[in-house]
């Protein structure tokens, strides 16, 4: 009798996912769309798992609308953010009191819509998923999901899967994990299932100025004459505000503790001293440069947390206090006159050392990966360099805004060299991923009032907040 029950089961799951008839191997059927999946008594046929260019098993499990019914499919474990090569514990959960038999699928792509890192399956005996592989419309992709061992629920209403995902050997910008999931009746026909679907994302540490934990920048300013720092959320339906310097501090915001939500801090050049308000509300200082130093905090060692760090002109010396093993690096790089542009330019997690040379428009880059220097020209001597990710790839690209005439001129790592008119002189330019996309979009401040040109559908955003005088958060990332 047991037998039989489980028997039933999996021929219940016969196209859980994607109109597989387990047990009924050969036999193909068309869909209302036209459609035709082979079957399969193995699990779930890949490119169903609601990502771009994909359909979902509602296409054959379509008696009742897609996430109409009253459980959901959850993915979780995921970080805020991720550093290339790392392992991560991924869950996915299919709920629904009613359902008999559950199943899953699940796939990882990044901005180029190709599918991102690797899939590892726990050893278990039976096992209870399996890894496939599909193109979608020429984007190569992985999927993981349930085989017919492990489809029945773990308690009342639910079943889960956990298994382990690897992230790419270097930084691939913003990555999308895609999920469907099958709650079903077990009466070994596709009706009378409900499909749900649902999606999570993870960045490579490049989303700054995020005080709301949005997934994206906000809007925000620093108010020198004060010392206070003002930010607004997505939806501008709340403004916080952080009593942090005094009069002469400097900006220097960043994720000091790695928890993917910016900190606020400054930097008091008077006694070279940094004062940094963690997102948990605790405030720390820490002595570390003089007078004259310019502040270049940002993450070089590569553990998502910023690392305190300081540039000194007179010398062309810069200190770096590494968080990860509380270590300081010095090393000589740049003249005088330089303009400091530190980036993840080689997409390793770790900041590069750069300059940007206005007196020949040539930028100077020390990178990481393989302790050698990237030197060539992109700009002139008006210009001020705006490194960021504009092209989504979890690359720094070399970037200058040219105030005579508004131009930004960006080098994209993956996209090549593009401009874009957006500005007048005396405006602060000020980008960040203001719309979540992975890509940092071009923006400027003007006297209380910002303009950002999104990424995600190239409208413009105009939004008022802060006063005169007010540097934009995100300025402090690129400028001195």
């Amino acid at each position: 009798m047991k037998s039989s029950i489980l028997r039933n089961r999996a021929l219940k799951l016969a196209a859980t996912m994607g109109a597989i008839v387990l047990g009924i191997v050969g036999v193909s059927i068309s869909t209302e769309f036209n459609e035709t999946v082979s079957a399969s008594s193995s699990g779930p046929s890949p490119s169903f798992s609601g990502a771009p260019g994909e359909g979902t098993c509602i296409v054959c499990h379509g008696d009742f609308g897609l996430n109409s019914g009253s459980g959901n499919v959850i993915i979780s474990g995921l970080p805020r953010n991720y550093v290339p090569g790392q392992q991560v514990e991924v869950t996915v959960t299919v709920n629904q009191s009613d359902a008999v038999v559950y199943g899953f699928q699940m796939t990882a792509v990044n901005g180029l819509e190709d599918g991102s890192g690797e899939f590892t399956l726990p050893s278990s005996d039976p096992a209870e998923m399996l890894i496939g592989n599909s193109s979608v419309e020429g984007h190569d992709r992985d999927y993981v999901s349930h085989n017919s061992n492990g489809i029945t629920p773990e308690g009342f209403g639910t079943r889960s899967w956990t298994f382990t995902w690897t992230a790419p050997a270097t930084r691939q910008g913003k990555i999308d994990f895609y999920a469907a999931g099958n709650a079903a009746n077990s009466d070994s026909s596709p009706g009378g299932d409900n499909i749900y679907t649902t999606s999570s994302s993870i960045f490579s540490g490049t989303v700054i100025s995020n005080f709301f934990d949005e997934g994206h920048s906000n809007i925000a300013v620093y108010r020198p004459s004060t010392g206070v720092v003002y930010a607004l959320n997505s939806n501008g339906s709340q403004a916080t505000s952080a009593d942090i310097g005094q009069p002469g501090d400097r900006s220097v915001p960043g994720d000091y503790d790695g928890d993917g939500i910016s900190d606020h801090a400054v930097w008091r050049p008077s006694n070279g001293t940094w004062y940094v308000r963690l997102s948990s509300g605790s405030v720390i200082s820490a002595p570390f440069g003089m007078e004259g130093d310019v502040p270049v905090p940002a993450d070089y060692d590569g553990d998502l947390k910023t690392d305190i760090a300081i540039w000194r002109p007179s010398t062309g010396y810069w200190f770096i206090y590494r968080s990860s093993d509380i270590t300081l690096d010095i090393r000589r790089f740049g003249l005088s006159t330089d303009i400091v542009a530190p980036g993840d330019y080689d997409g390793d997690a770790k900041s590069d050392v750069a300059v940007f040379r206005p007196s020949t428009g040539v930028w100077y880059i020390w990178r990481t990966t393989d302790q050698g220097y990237s030197i060539f020209q992109f700009g002139i001597g008006e210009d001020k360099p705006v490194q960021a990710d504009f092209d989504g790839d979890g690359r720094t690209d070399a970037a200058v805004y040219r105030p005579s005439t508004g131009t930004w001129w960006i080098n994209g790592s993956s996209r090549g060299v593009f401009a874009s008119q957006f500005g007048m002189s005396g405006d602060i330019p000020a980008p960040a991923d203001y719309d979540g996309d992975g890509k940092s979009d071009i923006a400027v401040y003007r006297n209380g009032t910002w303009y950002i040109l999104r990424s995600s559908d190239q409208t413009a955003r105009i939004s008022s907040f802060g006063s005169a005088g007010d540097i934009p958060i995100a300025a402090a990332f690129i400028t001195q």
